[in-house]
């Protein structure tokens, strides 16, 4: 029987199993992939208070080496579902039955797609989700960036270090992300922003070879010759195992205000997956101590 149990080990997690041992309780982090979470494929990270500038791997590593210091576990392996039974939670993962007294759900959320035709079987043939991770096999071509997020604005600036030229393209005629980043971008001369755009249709049969693009305002349509699309629009909660848990809003993220108390006592949930305006590397570590604390309050209280 943990004290505390908490499923994800990204920024929220880890965060949250920092602040759980150092408050005195055992404390067990299921991840069923690697830890780090969304931020380890970030190449620079500049927007974290104290931290002028570090790599993504090296902020996650960092996280990690720091809660397993303070003598937190691990368990990597993917979590099939949990349970409420009041006194105890339940955790079930393919291999084993974990019990602990309380729970943080710290799932976090994957990248969406765009849902359009050929999508899926152009994945990996020229279509990708990841510019830090697939940049360099476009290095020298042409890309788009889908998306207008500050996820979407790093992309264009990681891959106008790599190619030739990347349009950045917007369904709305002004960005949702950083304003002193979009600025960086304005002054890059192999980036072009393509706005109150989208993207209607895929072409190629082996690989990407072009993207139908519509202008919203006028349904006007033009073919774009691309050696690369990366997308870039937004996210999608992975709380599927746990909607029968807690209570979720109508997007699947679990429903929670700051406190990160969800409708059932002893859960809690912290980070991207949760119901929130601001999803920031910091506000996800401000979530994991506010959830670890809100934890300890009430175990003592059992």
């Amino acid at each position: 029987m943990y004290d505390l149990m908490i499923i994800g080990a990204g920024t929220a997690g880890l965060s949250a199993a920092i602040y759980a041992a150092r408050a005195g309780l055992s404390t067990l982090v299921f991840e069923g992939a690697m830890y780090g979470g969304q931020i380890i494929v970030s190449p620079t990270v500049e927007n974290y208070p104290g931290i002028g500038c570090i790599s993504g791997a090296d902020f996650a590593n960092n996280l990690y080496a720091q809660a397993e210091q303070l003598g937190v576990q691990f368990a990597f392996e993917s979590v099939v579902s949990a349970e409420n039974h009041n006194d105890k939670k339940v955790v079930k993962t393919a291999n084993a039955v974990y019990e602990g007294k309380a729970l943080i759900l710290a799932t976090g959320a994957k990248n969406r797609p765009l849902g359009i035709a050929g999508e899926e079987r152009l994945t990996g043939r020229g279509i990708s989700y990841c510019a830090t991770c697939d940049g360099s096999f476009f290095q020298g071509k042409t890309v788009a960036v889908m998306g207008g997020g500050n996820t979407a604005l790093e992309d264009a600036e990681v891959l106008s270090k790599l190619c030739s030229k990347v349009y950045l393209i917007h369904r709305r005629s002004e960005f949702r992300g950083e304003s002193s980043q979009v600025e960086r971008l304005k002054k890059l001369p192999n980036v072009e922003f393509i706005l109150d755009t989208t993207i209607v249709e895929l072409h190629g049969d082996t690989a990407l070879s072009s993207v139908t693009l519509e202008h919203l305002p006028t349904q006007k349509r033009e073919q774009l010759e691309l050696d690369g699309l990366f997308v870039a629009i937004g996210q999608i909660p992975q709380n599927a195992a746990f909607t029968d848990l807690v209570a979720t809003d109508s997007y699947g993220y679990i429903s929670a205000q700051e406190d990160c108390r969800t409708n059932i006592a002893g859960i809690y949930a912290a980070g991207d997956g949760r119901t929130k305006t601001v999803r920031q590397l910091v506000t996800a570590a401000a979530d994991g101590a506010v959830a670890a604390l809100a934890a300890a309050e009430y175990i003592r209280a059992l």
